[in-house]
């Protein structure tokens, strides 16, 4: 029995189909705000794009959630379970109510002191429980994850076991033995994996083909090197490769094969969610076209569901369901692809989409681009933005004169 079977038996109900929620996502580098802020859901079998400049924060985004950063503040619920938890919000929580108090105190009376007093003492309680969720969903996610692994596993074999002959109860055992072992290796996390925008950079230059795929299998404890080579080499034919191919290393070649590699060991994991971190725009025009048509193939096959990155918005529009567009830190813009580019509404999109060149050079020419100038744009002195929902589905980064600016520009 595959592990990946097991983990499908015990997989939950997803609520409303949503694979993945990200709640207030923030990862603070010091004073640098790379997310901030961020929340967004991304349903099974869809593709949710993610979209702006260089800097505005979609790789941090995508490696907060997979734990390659401890966030900083926010949630990221993966199947529902709570996989990523920072305590930074509920800390500043307390430093403002306490700040708050001191300020208040100065000029009270001492009945006013002495409610005062109690109500700060109820806030810092709340937001230390609310640290102590956090840190232990953030330490322990797994574990409830493998006690559900172990258990399917146990169900599966123990009967068998119990009606086996001789000669097959000690194949059976061998078997039991080498599921539970990878039941109880496995974590949650490893259900979504990610493709590096460098296939170069992300790829061990010490390490074959054959050993950059497996290694995933390895760690989570598979050791037949028989059935280690079948995967491999059915990941290598599944992404154009040869089994030939195995036994070379990184810089024996191209780009757009080093990027096919990366795409074998990503899936040779059976993820639930892929993270594309910009799988093609290091690559050449007609490679990135073939490793684009590679993804939906997999897409197809596997029913993955992904989040691609990237910066090109022709790319994206062709390969999302959805697209979330991001500017320093934040999501400005949210909808279903189809509808941003038919309503753009925020300035910094009208701004991306002017930038994307046209094939024909007539229309080329007459093309005009839309510079963005946030302080231009936007008057947030008095009535501060929030992501609001303009209609069904489509989201903006706005105030309340903006909300109904948008609104009159819809209608």
């Amino acid at each position: 029995m595959d592990n990946q079977n097991v983990s499908q038996n015990v997989d939950v109900e997803l609520k409303d189909n949503v694979l993945l929620k990200v709640d207030h996502l923030c990862q603070y580098f010091g004073p640098t705000k790379a997310v901030d802020d961020v929340s967004f859901e991304i349903h099974k079998g869809e593709v949710f794009g993610m979209v702006g400049e260089s800097g505005c924060g979609k790789t941090t985004t995508g490696r907060s959630i997979i734990k390659l950063y401890d966030i900083t503040s926010g949630s990221v619920y993966f199947k529902g379970v709570r996989v990523c938890a920072g305590t930074g919000s509920y800390k500043q929580a307390i430093k403002d109510a306490k700040a708050a108090y001191n300020e208040k105190v100065k000029t009270a009376s001492e009945d006013e002191k002495k409610r005062l007093k109690e109500e700060l003492d109820r806030t810092v309680a709340e937001q230390k429980k609310l640290i102590k969720e956090a840190q232990y969903d953030q330490k322990n996610c797994d574990k409830e994850y493998v006690e559900k692994l172990t258990a399917a596993v146990k169900e599966k074999y123990e009967p068998l076991l119990a009606g086996a002959s001789a000669e097959e109860k000690k194949k059976l055992s061998a078997e039991y033995r080498n599921e539970l072992r990878k039941a109880k290796n496995s974590k949650v996390i490893t259900q979504i994996q990610m493709i590096f925008q460098d296939p170069i950079a992300s790829l061990d230059p010490r390490m074959t083909v054959r050993d950059t795929i497996a290694e995933g299998l390895v760690i989570r404890g598979e050791r037949d090197p028989k059935v280690i080579n079948e995967k491999v080499y059915e990941m290598l034919d599944l992404v154009g490769l040869v089994p030939e191919h195995a036994s070379r290393y990184p810089h024996e070649f191209s780009g757009g094969q080093r990027q096919r590699i990366g795409v074998a060991r990503a899936i040779v994991m059976r993820p639930d969610l892929v993270i594309a971190d910009e799988p093609v725009s290091a690559l050449d025009v007609s490679i990135q076209a073939q490793v684009i048509n590679l993804l939906n193939d997999l897409r197809d096959k596997f029913g993955l569901t992904l989040l691609f990155i990237a910066h090109d918005l022709s790319v994206v529009k062709y390969f999302s369901d959805r697209i979330g567009v991001m500017y320093f830190g934040k999501m400005v813009e949210m909808a279903p692809s189809d509808e941003l580019f038919l309503n753009p509404l925020h300035p910094y999109t009208r701004s991306l989409l002017s930038a994307i060149p046209l094939p024909d050079p007539i229309s080329e020419k007459q093309r005009k681009r839309i510079t963005y100038n946030p302080l231009a744009e936007h008057d947030y002195s008095v009535d501060k933005p929030s992501f609001r929902e303009i209609k069904p589905g489509h989201f903006v980064m706005c105030n309340e004169a903006e909300y109904q600016k948008y609104m009159s520009v819809l209608k």
